[in-house]
C-alpha cells in the first residue's frame, strides 16, 4: 500500500524512516527476544531507551543543567492544570495571553485553582493574530506568565517570545522541536508528543528544578513535578512505546539537523502561503500574515460547498487530514517537521488545478 501524504494536526506523521526502524525492532528489540513493548520498565533495556530520549531532548534544545527533562502522562491537557497545581500558591496570581481555542482551554483549567489574569486576548479576532510581544501589561510579583507558542487551530505563531518579568510558561505542543528556542528564557515548557516529537500518551515537559519546589505538601504525588523529577519520569510505569519513538524521532532530528528542519519548515510553509495569497482570493487565508504559523496553515475557499469538493478531491489524490479543525471549518495543512517538502508542492500543484477547474 502506497503511503499517502498526511497533513494531520495530531496525531500527525511521522518521519518514514522511523516508522521503518520501529517496526524492524518491534518482535525483537536489540537481540532480546522482545518486543520494547514487553520489556520491563525497571529493566537496563529499556532505560537505555529512556535515556536516549532524555538525552536527545537536552542536546537538541540545549537544556541547562538546572532544568529537568519529564516524560508525562495526560498530554498537553493535563498540563493545563499541573502548571498551576505545581506553580500558582495562595493569594498569588498567574498571567495568561489568551491566543486562541488551546490558550482558552488552559486559562479555563486554571481558572479552577487560582487567580488568573487575562493580560491579553485575541481569541476571536479574524483575522486571527498574537498580542504584540510587548503588549500585555504583566502583573507585578506574578506566579508565572503562560502563552502558547502557535495555536493549532488559528494558524498563528509567536516569532518572539516575550520578556516576562514572572518565569515565563509555554504550552509547545505543536512547534516544539521546529525551531530553535533559547530554552534559559522559559521557567517551564511542555508539549503533548503527538504532532513533532512521536505519537499521543506522552507529554514532555522541561521545567527549572527550583520551580518545582513551590507545590504544595497536599497536592497528590502524581501530580507534582518534584516527584518525576526525582525519580527520572519512571516513579510509575511510563508510556514506554510512545518514549521509545521519541528516542528515534530525536535521533532523526540530530541527523538531519535543527537548523536545516527550521529552514526546511520555513520554505514548506512560505509555498503554501504563496499559492494562497497568489490566488486572487479564490483562497483566503485566515491568520494575519505577521502572525503566520509555519505548521499549521489555515484557509478558506469562497464557499463551504467548495471546501468540501477541495477536500474530498484531495483526498482522492492521496493528501489526507485537510479538514479544518469542527470549531471553525475551512481548510488545514499541517506541515510539521516530518512533513516532506514533496507533501506540500503536491498541495500547491492540487490547489492551482482546484482553482482552475472551480474559479
Amino acid at each position: 500500500m502506497a503511503r499517502v501524504f498526511n497533513f494531520n494536526a495530531g496525531p500527525a506523521v511521522l518521519p518514514e524512516e522511523v516508522l521503518a526502524e520501529a517496526q524492524a525492532e518491534l518482535l525483537d528489540f536489540k537481540g532480546s527476544g522482545m518486543s520494547v513493548l514487553e520489556h520491563s520498565h525497571r529493566g537496563k533495556e529499556y532505560e537505555a531507551v529512556h535515556q536516549e530520549a532524555i538525552d536527545g531532548i537536552r542536546r537538541l534544545m540545549k537544556v541547562p543543567e538546572d532544568y529537568a527533562v519529564l516524560f508525562l502522562q495526560g498530554g498537553a491537557s493535563m498540563q493545563f492544570a499541573m502548571v498551576p497545581m505545581n506553580l500558582l500558591g495562595p493569594n498569588q496570581t498567574a498571567d495568561y495571553v489568551n491566543s486562541g481555542a488551546w490558550a482558552s482551554k488552559a486559562v479555563k483549567e486554571a481558572q479552577t485553582i487560582g487567580n488568573v489574569r487575562v493580560v491579553a486576548n485575541t481569541a476571536k479576532d479574524i483575522p486571527a493574530r498574537l498580542p504584540k510581544a510587548d503588549a500585555p501589561a504583566w502583573t507585578p510579583g506574578a506566579a508565572y506568565a503562560h502563552i502558547t507558542s502557535n495555536e493549532t487551530i488559528a494558524g498563528t505563531q509567536w516569532k518572539n517570545f516575550p520578556r516576562t518579568p514572572a518565569p515565563l510558561v509555554a504550552d509547545m505542543s505543536s512547534d516544539i522541536l521546529s525551531r530553535p528556542v533559547e530554552v534559559g528564557q522559559f521557567g517551564l515548557i511542555y508539549a503533548g508528543a503527538q504532532k513533532n516529537l512521536g505519537p499521543a500518551g506522552v507529554a514532555l515537559v522541561i521545567i527549572r528544578k527550583d520551580l518545582a519546589e513551590r507545590a504544595p505538601e497536599k497536592l497528590p504525588v502524581m501530580l507534582r513535578y518534584k516527584t518525576h523529577i526525582e525519580e527520572n519520569s519512571l516513579y510509575n510505569t511510563p508510556p514506554c512505546f510512545a518514549i521509545y519513538l521519541i528516542a528515534l524521532v530525536t535521533r532523526w532530528i540530530e541527523k538531519t539537523g535543527l537548523e536545516q528542519l527550521y529552514r526546511r519548515n520555513v520554505e514548506k510553509a512560505a509555498r503554501l502561503y504563496a499559492a494562497i495569497d497568489g490566488s486572487g482570493g479564490f483562497y483566503r487565508g485566515t491568520a494575519a500574515p505577521e502572525d503566520r504559523s509555519d505548521m499549521n496553515v489555515t484557509w478558506r475557499l469562497p464557499s463551504e460547498e467548495l471546501e468540501e469538493r477541495f477536500i474530498k478531491e484531495a483526498s482522492a489524490e492521496g493528501m489526507k487530514g485537510l479538514k479544518g479543525h469542527r470549531s471553525v471549518g475551512g481548510v488545514r495543512a499541517s506541515i510539521y517537521n516530518a512533513c516532506p517538502l514533496a507533501a506540500v508542492e503536491a498541495l500547491v500543484a492540487f490547489m492551482k488545478e482546484f482553482q482552475r477547474k472551480s474559479g
